[in-house]
Order: structure tokens, then C-alpha cells, then sequence
């Protein structure tokens, strides 16, 4: 989850008038949104957990749309009403059909984009930009509802609400370890180019948060071999933080500090998701493949 300051020359999109932690965050803010939100996900996964599929539509529609609007703001012009469609179209026929449910709805999204850019520039004008939006706006389907999907996937199987807890609980243990020790002992930077404020240390930290929180949820939640949540707990912290690093290069790139304005002390709901993403479907994977 991005911690990072805003590139030379950008405009803080959102910025909070409160003074900043170390690490760039609206401290006090940003736990009470954590807090809040993560009572609504435990809440939700423990007596009604089919409702964890209507909180992952929401949160997905709103950052397709704040992706969207930001990259329409560097003149990319992907299309948002097939994006928005397509997306809930992904993550809910994985409820009924499971991957395959998801696979057609990803692929229909995808289809409907194209065709949807094409008639939006006119069929009589020549091409502006169609390849370079056209790509974009698969990586956006892919990024975002395809990799949601695998998370609302895990409830529709026995047990699945399980799943969830074990991949939240795993990520909230990555962060929060990347984050204490980036704080306290941080002093050689990873990527100072893309992300200035994570550093080795922080790293570190991170593995022996996650893989601590990993085994502790596998053996007493999963009742698995522990030696699963010592794999899944260094998956989570790789997959987590490039999940990061993706969202900061294409913030950087587009200049901006965060995606939306929606979270107090963390910016948008996509600048919550970053690292979320790829760590569903490595969790589904992990579990799918060894349970």
C-alpha cells in the first residue's frame, strides 16, 4: 500500500492539510479509515458472506473510475462505461460460473472496450492514440476486476471466508511490518526513483511481519501445514510489493500523488487496492494449489 511522496513538479491530488508521518501519511487518519474498513470487511466475511462480493463491486467500481478519470486527466482516453459494466460484469458471473464465469466476463470487457474506443473517435477520422488506449485499457481491466475477482472468488467455496482472512490478515501484516520498520530503521532506499519512501529495511520488515501473520492465520484458521504459510507470507510481501510499485510508476507517470481523494490519510480507494490485487490471486492460487 503506496506511502509514497509526490514526484518533482506534481500536483497533490487530495493532499491532506495535516502534517504527514515519516512515512507520508495523515497518521491518525489513515488508521481510523483502516480500522473502520476493516471492521466492515470482518463483519461482513463473518455473518454474511456472500455481502463481501457487493463490497468488492463498490470498492472496484469506484477505483475504475478514479483510474479512469486520472488517466483521462493525462489525455489516455480509456472508455469508463464499458470499463465500470465490464468490471462488475467480471467479478459477479464468478459467483454463479466461477473462473470460467470470470474468464467471459473479462474477455467481454475487454471486446466491448475496443469497440467502444473506436466508435468514440469516429470511424471516419483517423486514428488518434487508439493502440496506446486500447493497451491501457486492457492493463486497467486486468489490473483491477480481473485480479478482484480472484478475491470474491474464494467465498464462493466452503470455508472461503477463511481464505479472505488469511489474505487480509497476511497484507495487513506486510504493511504494517513495511511500515514500522521503514519508520524506525529505514535508511537504504529500494526504488528511490519510483518510490522514495520504502526502503530495504522496511522490506525486511515486512517478511517477518507477513510470514509470522501467514502462519499464525494457515495453522490456526486453515488447520494447514505451516510450512504453507511461511510460502504464502513471502508470496504476499513479493506480490504486495510490486502490486505497490506498479500504482506509484503509473502515478509518477502521470504525476500525481494519489488516485483519489475518498480516504482520508490514504488518498483514494485505489491507493488502498495496490497491493490487495495481486495478493488475491496469489492467495487464491497458493490455496487452490496446496488445500
Amino acid at each position: 500500500m503506496s506511502t509514497e511522496s509526490p514526484a518533482d513538479g506534481a500536483h497533490p491530488s487530495g493532499a491532506s492539510t495535516a502534517v504527514p508521518s515519516k512515512a507520508g501519511r495523515n497518521l491518525p487518519a489513515a488508521i481510523a479509515v483502516g480500522v473502520g474498513l476493516g471492521a466492515l470487511v470482518v463483519a461482513s466475511l463473518i455473518f454474511v458472506p456472500k455481502v463481501w462480493f457487493g463490497i468488492v463491486a463498490a470498492a472496484i467500481a469506484i477505483a475504475t473510475w478514479e483510474v479512469a478519470s486520472r488517466l483521462r486527466e493525462g489525455d489516455i482516453l480509456v472508455p469508463r462505461i464499458p470499463l465500470l459494466l465490464g468490471g462488475q460484469a467480471t467479478i459477479w458471473l464468478g459467483w454463479p460460473f466461477g473462473t470460467t464465469g470470470v474468464l467471459a466476463g473479462f474477455t467481454g470487457t475487454v471486446i466491448a472496450c475496443f469497440v467502444w474506443r473506436l466508435l468514440d473517435q469516429g470511424l471516419g477520422a483517423a486514428p488518434r492514440n487508439y493502440l496506446r488506449d486500447a493497451a491501457i485499457t486492457v492493463f486497467v481491466a486486468a489490473w483491477l476486476p480481473l485480479l478482484a475477482s480472484f478475491g470474491t472468488l474464494m467465498v464462493t467455496r466452503e470455508g472461503g471466508s477463511d481464505w479472505v482472512f488469511v489474505l487480509m490478515i497476511g497484507v495487513v501484516c506486510s504493511d504494517v511490518g513495511g511500515y514500522t520498520a521503514g519508520v524506525l530503521f529505514g535508511r537504504h532506499p529500494m526504488v528511490p526513483a519510483i518510490s522514495p519512501k520504502k526502503s530495504w529495511e522496511g522490506l525486511g520488515g515486512s517478511l517477518v511481519f507477513a510470514i509470522i501473520g501467514s502462519v499464525a492465520t494457515v495453522t490456526l484458521i486453515l488447520d494447514a501445514n505451516p510450512a504453507i504459510g511461511v510460502l504464502l507470507g513471502v508470496v504476499l510481501v513479493v506480490t504486495g510489493t510490486l502490486g505497490d510499485l506498479i500504482e506509484s510508476q503509473v502515478k509518477r507517470d502521470l504525476g500525481i500523488k494519489d488516485m483519489g481523494t475518498l480516504l482520508p490519510g490514504h488518498g483514494g480507494i485505489m491507493d488502498r487496492l495496490d497491493s490487495l490485487l495481486p495478493s488475491a490471486f496469489v492467495t487464491w492460487l497458493v490455496l487452490t494449489a496446496l488445500l
